[in-house]
């Protein structure tokens, strides 16, 4: 197994902008740590969100910028994304095969949007997902469709994810793997 770290969309937007990731508990935490242990082991892919116009994620605003401790981090490849799914639109794949990558590790967020998107993605292209189930997050979230908690949209995802596209794992559990 040859497996590439893809930290997703850890950006101020989820801590000063209009989507503050509140569960699962200390998931920046567990995403520093994670890109720390990884560090010349394996390849860390860090992905930006950004869009040209909207309120969230606007190009060039505060609110797109990566959250600081991301930044300020070594990374292998920056990837500029516009839609939830990561290989959409960006060279991703092609990086990840040209180095024979045929595990993506999966922490960022938000769980339910572009870190579930991606995961469906790399399964499709016939690579296995790591997900790491501390090391993503989401929030409570209210639409016309309803209403759920970020706890439970947290499990529905992780759920939906184990049973046929990724395998679920703590952030304590992959870091024992490197």
């Amino acid at each position: 197994m040859s497996r590439a770290l893809l930290v997703i969309d850890v950006q101020n937007e989820y801590f000063t902008g209009a989507l503050p990731i509140t569960h699962p508990v200390g998931h920046l935490g567990r995403i520093l740590e994670v890109m720390d242990a990884a560090e010349g082991k394996i390849p860390v892919v860090v992905i930006q969100h950004g869009a040209d116009q909207g309120p969230i994620f606007r190009k060039g605003t505060p609110a797109w910028e990566l959250h600081p401790e991301i930044a300020a981090r070594p990374r292998d490849l920056l990837v500029q994304k516009e839609m939830p799914g990561s290989f959409t639109g960006t060279d991703l794949e092609a990086w990840l095969r040209e180095r024979g990558i045929d595990t993506v590790t999966i922490a960022g967020y938000m769980t339910h949007m572009c870190c579930d998107t991606t995961a469906r993605q790399a399964a499709h292209l016939g690579l296995k997902s790591e997900f790491l189930s501390d090391a993503t997050g989401t929030l409570d979230l209210e639409n016309a469709a309803g209403r759920v908690t970020a706890e439970e949209l947290q499990r529905s995802i992780l759920c939906a994810q184990q049973q046929f596209l990724s395998e679920v794992v703590p952030s304590s559990a992959w870091l024992r793997r490197l």
